[in-house]
């Protein structure tokens, strides 16, 4: 998001997309647990500072154009109530800020039927693009949000496409438990992430995947 500070109305979008897509995350994560039996009734399904927020991943977000929210564990998600409860409690977050943001580029592509969607991707964007302050904030919020589902599904922790891909499988193997031991226990995972963030300076390699994955979710509303 710094990449965005010569466009100070986008950088603070931006800001709010990210805060606005840990709050959906978690919200999502907690009723959709709560309601497939997988969590306590009893607990808030109220986002909570610091059991929402990842440090490493709002640094993320700082530096590399988008960040991620908390590790869910894969232990924390009983496998025992069926595998795709499981894998629908990991999915929640990701795809409600996915959907929302398609909600807002639907909201912006018939609040200016001449836009740039045609033209733009997700980098774009995220770098600060320089337009008028209406599609600004609109452009900055829809696609910070897509970015956040997008990063939190790709399948390695600490995101949530780990725990969609742990239970996908019926019996994990070493595989997935190596990946487990080094990329969630041993943290490398947050620090390939970190890396992601920062190399190439310019344009991140975080920021060119994303852009290649959420291209296609931009262009179609142009």
């Amino acid at each position: 998001m710094l990449y965005a500070l010569g466009e100070p109305v986008a950088f603070c979008a931006l800001v709010v997309s990210f805060l606005l897509a840990l709050v959906l995350r978690a919200f999502a994560i907690r009723l959709t647990a709560r309601s497939l039996g997988l969590a306590d009734r009893r607990e808030s399904i109220t986002p909570r500072l610091r059991e929402d927020v990842d440090p490493f991943g709002a640094v993320a977000a700082a530096i590399g154009g988008m960040g991620w929210g908390r590790m869910i564990s894969v232990d924390e998600i009983p496998r025992y109530r069926g595998r795709a409860r499981a894998i629908a409690v990991f999915a929640a977050g990701p795809l409600v800020c996915i959907v929302v943001s398609q909600l807002l580029l639907l909201a912006y592509a018939l609040t200016y039927p001449e836009n740039v969607l045609s033209f733009i991707g997700p980098a774009d964007v995220l770098l600060g693009i320089g337009l008028p302050i209406g599609h600004q904030v609109l452009l900055s919020l829809a696609v910070g949000l897509l970015c956040f589902g997008l990063l939190e599904l790709i399948p390695i922790p600490p995101l949530d496409g780990f725990g969609i891909l742990y239970n996908a499988v019926r019996k994990p193997g070493q595989g997935l438990q190596w990946m487990r031991l080094w990329f969630e226990d041993k943290n490398v995972g947050v620090l390939v992430l970190l890396i992601l963030c920062i190399f190439p300076f310019g344009t991140p390699f975080l920021l060119q995947i994303l852009n290649g994955l959420g291209l296609v979710f931009v262009r179609v509303w142009g």
